[in-house]
């Protein structure tokens, strides 16, 4: 009926100027891989996935594996093709690499079946609300001071009402130098937040936090590693600010680690990473059940609809690699985002833009 018929894997690149760094990597490159399906009524499903430039023949040749697994799988049956991958992938590991593919095909395969459908995703879930905060994110380590304030300023000047920035440099008392100038260029009517990138040890996390409690900094995210759940939990009782993680998570197991040692005040989940749509409302969900409040990372023209359909979203994080790749850029007017009317995802990288892999 609605049978996927053929897959196309591509790659784009954004414009960087130089090398940018926070605590943990260097990003020489910010580059993409963009997933097309066709069914066999004509209709066409398209994800992308961050790569920067990390194992690009690795992370395309699992999308062609697992594309070679799906022809003649009907598009609406996300569910059970999630089951068949996490079947296929047990063998290798249904994390890493393999999930990142799952999550391509997923998110294409919503993609098609909401335009077969006539529909943008968000309505066909149900809408909580019909636009989301959206925060500007960046303040890369490796920038120098007047980099770091030109890019929150232009936030400011945008109608962002919140900026994050990177921390973790090797004396925290340069992250506090940095966030004071930053509080001092956007005023006291900008929110501020932090990512250590999981680069920072418990202690000198710790003392950052205490110290930025001055600044008013709205949340700390990945201070630590991630798999340090008594860290978390330490810290969340100790530091005085709200803690944020998620990104890095392929399950709702870290997630669960962390409710049940009220280690955790707001939850980022990774739609990739994850493994596709119905594992990021799933995340969601559980984080709802302890009144956790859901802010993803990085992919806003995906999150921003599946914000309106959850009760417990927040806000989005908003970079703009994409926007000059792809026909319908999301609008942001005074710091909000709104949801696609179109069809699907309501997007397309341009084909200009696209280099066949």
């Amino acid at each position: 009926m609605y049978a996927i018929k053929k897959y196309a894997v591509f790659s784009a690149k954004a414009k960087l100027a130089k090398p940018i760094s926070d605590a943990t990597h260097t990003l020489t490159e910010i580059s993409f891989l963009v997933l097309r399906i066709e069914t066999t009524n004509g209709i066409i499903g398209e994800s992308y996935l961050l790569s920067f430039q990390y194992s690009p023949r690795a992370i395309a040749g699992a999308l062609k594996d697992v594309g070679e697994m799906l022809i003649g799988e009907q598009v609406f049956d996300t569910v059970k093709v999630f089951e068949k991958l996490n079947h296929a992938n047990e063998y290798f590991g249904m994390e890493g690499i393999n999930r990142w593919a799952q999550a391509a095909y997923n998110i294409a395969m919503w993609d098609a079946w909401c335009k077969i459908l006539n529909q943008p995703i968000w309505k066909v879930f149900g809408s909580s609300r019909s636009e989301v905060p959206i925060y500007g994110s960046g303040g890369w380590i490796s920038y120098s001071t007047e980099e770091l304030i030109d890019e929150v300023s232009n936030y400011k000047a945008r109608g962002f009402k919140a900026v994050k920035i990177k921390v973790g440099k090797p004396d925290w008392q340069e992250d506090l130098e940095r966030l004071k100038l930053v509080r001092e260029a956007v005023g006291n009517d900008i929110n501020i937040m932090m990512d250590a990138n999981q680069g920072m040890n418990v202690p000198n996390a710790l003392a950052l936090a205490r110290a930025a409690r001055a600044l008013n900094i709205q949340w700390f995210e990945e201070p630590i590693d991630h798999t340090d759940f008594e860290g978390y939990q330490l810290l969340r009782t100790q530091a005085g600010i709200s803690l944020a993680m998620g990104e890095r998570e392929y399950s709702t197991l870290p997630l669960r680690e962390l409710l049940q040692r009220n280690a955790i005040d707001i939850w980022q989940p990774d739609i990739l990473r994850l493994g596709g749509v119905e594992a990021w409302r799933n995340s969601a969900a559980l984080a709802g059940s302890f009144n956790i409040p859901v802010l993803p990372h990085y992919y806003k023209d995906y999150d921003i609809p599946l914000l309106c359909t959850i009760s417990n979203g927040v806000g989005a994080e908003s970079f703009d690699w994409i926007d000059p790749l792809i026909d319908h850029p999301l609008q942001i007017q005074n710091g909000m985002a709104k949801p696609h009317d179109r069809a699907g995802w309501g997007f397309s990288f341009k084909d200009e833009c696209l280099t066949a892999i």
